[in-house]
């Protein structure tokens, strides 16, 4: 705890050398809305530093006091959200952060702390024996709150970036908001996605000439959430198509006729909803930029793909074990080690919707699609080839010499770069988001029945699964940016009916952090209905074993001693109807 501390204030001093310092000029809409950021500020650390603070000192204070305190606090944060996230992300990650340890690529682990933290103190009893680990956190909120304040006094904003946040904020609430993500046990999401919304709305009310309807569609927006308050019944279907959705349309409306902002985020700063047919970019995590997807690339990409050639034996492609006709999977358990008749250590995962992740494997080793072929043509077990020895091939063959002449005119030869690139090229045409669950999305609400949609409503509250398969792309990658990937324990085991835990060590072989032990990548749940079996060690045989799995509690409900579980080990208590709902919902996410 005391090297949070320590990054607070580290963070602190950041805050004021890293801003664009306001000049003396006339007061303008930017300035207010600045000012306004620091106002929210003051009140948050109020309830924190002269509310909250005493109250838990005080061991005469009652629990449930705390509790409506620490609510009032988060929904104080909420005001200024869209602003933190966007402007202070660092800080924000130590105010409302995960409750778990995270580990950077760098391999420096990153304590929970903040917000989240609190929570977990105060829900769902109060332990007196936490006292004073809360009052290590809310100094640490004291601290992060004057590192914003620090900011937001010398901060210079532009209108762009206001409504760019703003959409961003909406995206924020839609995906993570209205699940319960980062208040999961107090489960106040409806009243703090209100709060929000609310504050946004206000914002954005300094620009009335480009507002338009927007203030109207907020206020049905609020309506309905402070209408239909209870978290498990939420109807989030509706609220997503018949209020969100306009409302990021709306602002997007006003937003392109601003300057533009970075093209080469994964959800593109254009995109009107989640749903829009062109809203992700799949190359914006490509190893090469420059090197755009052109057809001659995605042909040889193709070829190459499907031949033995890459491989060191020339018995094994790419398509050996992402066959097209299974959802670019094996279907198998575990595929074999080349040549052998040993199994590799994982399942083969889809190669479907890869490009949409920022990490790749399920121990999140590599970043780019482009690693992700070298890596696994230069495996050992998997093809044993060269990329080198394999370029020599290739240059030798008229054909492909020929081929990559025309799709890399500037290459003076044939290795890494352009091998890896076409290969990269042809799998990012594999991003394919027309699910009957897209289109009912996009307005066609026919596309959906009853059950399906019940299933995304228990899939986004009750059964938690949008906690960690993030909508759209239902997969490990944070909304609304899609930068980090989550990696999460949820205690696999060994075999399918045991409570020994699966000796694979996931993502901990890659950062040696205790709190990695067992922890692999979030996978998409697009497609699922086509690729079993499931889990890294392809340990379930159908949809219905992993919903069973995780309504118990995953590893540790079932007994395990996982100590470093991040899934709740608590039971979801789900009915056989909802179950059925569920899998019902995942089948719909099945490209067309």
């Amino acid at each position: 705890m005391k090297k949070t501390l320590v990054i607070v204030v580290l963070l602190i001093i950041m805050a004021g050398c890293a801003v664009y310092t306001r000049g003396p000029a006339q007061q303008t809409t930017e300035t207010k809305i600045t000012d306004r950021i620091v106002m929210q500020i003051d009140s948050f650390s109020e309830i924190v530093t002269n509310q909250l603070l005493p109250a838990v000192q005080n061991p005469k204070t009652d629990p449930e006091k705390l509790r409506q305190l620490f609510l009032e606090s988060r929904l104080a944060y909420k005001k200024f959200e869209w602003a933190a996230e966007y402007f202070t992300a660092t800080i924000t990650r130590t105010v409302n952060g995960p409750p778990v340890p995270e580990s950077e690529p760098s391999g420096f682990v990153r304590q929970p702390g903040g917000l989240q933290v609190i929570e977990g103190y105060l829900y769902p009893g109060y332990d007196p024996g936490n006292r004073q680990q809360i009052i290590l956190q809310l100094k640490s909120l004291i601290l992060a709150n004057a590192a914003y304040k620090n900011y937001y006094q010398h901060a210079a904003i532009l209108n762009w970036q206001v409504w760019d946040a703003a959409k961003l904020q909406v995206f924020r609430i839609l995906t993570l908001g209205i699940t319960g993500f980062d208040v999961p046990l107090a489960k106040n999401s409806m009243n703090e996605s209100a709060y929000s919304l609310r504050s946004l709305s206000q914002v954005l009310a300094n620009y009335p000439a480009e507002n338009n309807n927007l203030i109207t569609i907020f206020n049905k927006a609020l309506a309905y959430l402070e209408t239909d308050t209870n978290f498990d019944n939420f109807n989030r279907a509706l609220f997503i198509t018949a209020y969100g959705n306009p409302l990021t349309a709306g602002i997007n409306q006003v937003q392109q006729n601003l300057i533009p902002v970075n093209s080469r985020r994964l959800l593109r700063p254009n995109a009107a909803t989640l749903f829009d047919t062109d809203a992700f970019n799949a190359s914006a995590y490509s190893a090469y930029p420059d090197d755009s997807p052109t057809a001659d690339r995605i042909a040889l990409g193709k070829k190459l793909f499907n031949d033995p050639l890459l491989s060191g034996t020339g018995t094994r492609s790419c398509a050996s074990c992402h066959s097209p006709e299974n959802a670019f999977t094996d279907g198998m358990v575990k595929n074999t080690i080349i040549n052998e008749t040993s199994l590799l250590k994982r399942n083969t995962p889809t190669l479907l919707n890869a490009a949409f992740q920022p990490a790749q494997f399920d121990d999140l080793r590599e970043n780019t699609l482009e690693d992700q072929a070298h890596d696994v043509i230069e495996s050992k077990q998997e093809m044993r080839g060269s990329l080198k020895q394999t370029g020599i091939r290739l240059s030798q063959d008229k054909d492909y010499s020929q081929l990559f002449a025309t799709a890399y005119p500037k290459s003076t030869g044939i290795g890494r770069r352009e091998i890896t690139g076409a290969l990269a090229a042809y799998v990012r045409t594999l991003s394919i988001l027309n699910s009957r669950f897209d289109a009912y999305m996009r307005g066609n609400t026919a596309a959906l029945n009853t059950g399906e949609v019940n299933g995304f409503n228990l899939f986004m509250g009750k059964a938690k699964c949008g906690t960690c398969h993030y909508m759209p792309l239902f997969n490990g990658a944070l909304p609304p940016l899609f930068e980090r990937m989550d990696a999460e324990v949820i205690g696999v085991p060994a075999t399918a009916n045991g409570n020994i835990i699966d000796d694979d060590l996931g993502r901990n072989a890659i950062t040696h952090a205790t709190s990695d032990d067992h922890a692999f990548k979030t996978p998409t749940t697009r497609n699922a209905a086509k690729t079993a079996p499931y889990m890294h060690n392809g340990v379930f045989a159908t949809l219905d074993e992993v919903i069973d799995f995780y309504d118990k509690g995953g590893g540790a409900g079932i007994g395990m001693k996982i100590p470093n579980q991040t899934l709740s080990r608590e039971p979801l208590n789900l009915t056989p109807k909802e179950k059925q709902e569920l899998v019902a919902f995942i089948k719909c996410l099945d490209n067309q």
